[in-house]
């Protein structure tokens, strides 16, 4: 009688398991050197490049927090994308409720207006977007650019969700019907918090690519500096380091802006994956 053997790793799993690896260290080593170059001198930062800085030095941290108002950047960016993500996971997770759960007429056209968002670049809405903004009077202004916002993270939210919403059993809302409990309370207390694991996953990648915007603050605040949101200051750090030679500013001022969601995504990581995983198996 034969004995089962475990399976043997195949030259594939070995060479993926290789590129996997290749691909951590090209992600963590130019991050590991930014955060290192924050606390190097001028002459330290274009000598070794695997050269540890010789001193702990914290004044560059203090200067990209005053001098270059990483901090009011860092406000700004936070009000913005805690105002846009929040907006975007209650109208997205809503629209994506009823587009999964109710049948009506139109229900697949709309679903599907909403996913042909995926495919339609922001730069080419730049233009037409910024003369709606200006005819609106929110040029210039946070709510304007959090309502672009909204607008622009939709697309991708309504499509995951409402494949997530799919998937919850049907015979739970049908028993909160019976109960007495309205559409909107069946929502918010029964089908919300079974969505839990694919609404958090949502949420961060919300967070996510709102915080790392750039075209749409470029073209929707341009006018007002004190309004300007974290790419955006960085952008004129950037240029000014070239001018000032400050370039352990320029690399304090990166490393504010990383650490943030490096937090979120370290602390939230088995809640996107398990969301994830648990989207796809279903």
């Amino acid at each position: 009688m034969a004995r089962n053997r475990p399976p043997r790793p195949s030259v594939l799993a070995g060479l993926s398991h290789i590129a996997l690896a290749v691909w951590a260290l090209l992600i963590i080593l130019p991050l590991l050197w930014t955060f290192l170059a924050s606390f190097k001198s001028n002459t330290e930062i274009f000598g070794d490049p695997l050269q540890l800085p010789g001193a702990l030095r914290l004044d560059s941290w203090g200067r990209a927090w005053d001098k270059a108002h990483v901090g009011q950047y860092m406000l700004n960016t936070v009000i913005v994308v805690f105002f846009g993500t929040a907006g975007t996971m209650l109208f997205g997770s809503m629209a994506a409720y009823v587009l999964a759960r109710y049948q009506f007429i139109g229900n697949k056209l709309i679903y599907y207006y909403f996913v042909a968002g995926l495919a339609f670049p922001v730069f080419l809405a730049l233009g037409p977007l910024f003369f709606v903004v200006k005819q609106l009077g929110l040029l210039d202004s946070h709510v304007g650019l959090i309502l672009v916002y909204i607008a622009y993270s939709l697309p991708f939210t309504v499509f995951f969700l409402a494949a997530f919403f799919r998937t919850l059993p049907e015979t739970v809302a049908e028993a909160a019907m019976i109960d007495g409990a309205s559409h909107t309370r069946t929502f918010f207390q029964i089908m919300v918090p079974m969505a839990r694991p694919g609404l958090i996953s949502i949420t961060i990648f919300n967070v996510l690519g709102q915080w790392n915007q750039y075209l749409l603050p470029l073209v929707l605040l341009a006018g007002d500096p004190n309004k300007w949101v974290l790419t955006q200051g960085i952008a004129k750090i950037s240029t000014l380091a070239g001018y000032e030679a400050d370039w352990p500013g320029l690399f304090a001022a990166l490393s504010m802006t990383i650490l943030p969601v490096m937090v979120v995504y370290i602390i939230f990581q088995r809640q996107i994956q398990s969301g994830l995983s648990s989207g796809a198996l279903k």
